[in-house]
């Protein structure tokens, strides 16, 4: 197997209605995520064609959509969404995506809660 490029777009901002607590769903705070996209980018290069890549900002408009959209109460369901959506275009052979929930409900002194998931096309696909 050919050693996989990576394309990484970090940053991803969107106000989603994320979590267990009534308080979160109804008043939502700002979701931040980043996605790392496993693919073979060499037919891309050699002809300078887009469509032999990811286009990077229709998949964060994409993603965004996601995060302000339908809530879930776990942003380990949040994340494997966003990872079926980088798994739809077809080059992409694996994804890593981090959900950061910076503004979580935690009754101490935080920077960030983030959980990360690590996703690859299924062989039966």
């Amino acid at each position: 197997m050919t050693a996989l490029d990576a394309i990484t777009v970090r940053g991803i901002r969107a106000r989603g209605r994320h979590g267990v607590l009534p308080a979160e769903r109804e008043l939502g705070q700002e979701f931040t995520v980043d996605v790392t996209l496993h693919l073979d980018t060499r037919q891309a290069a050699a002809t300078d064609d887009l469509t032999r890549t990811v286009d990077y900002g229709e998949l964060a408009t994409r993603l965004a959509e996601v995060v302000s959209g339908e809530p879930v109460k776990l942003i380990e369901t949040l994340a494997e969404r966003l990872a079926q959506v980088c798994l739809s275009y077809e080059r992409v052979e694996e994804v890593e995506v981090s959900v950061h929930k910076p503004a979580a409900p935690i009754p101490v002194p935080f920077d960030d809660v983030v959980v990360t998931i690590r996703r690859r096309r299924s062989c039966e696909s």
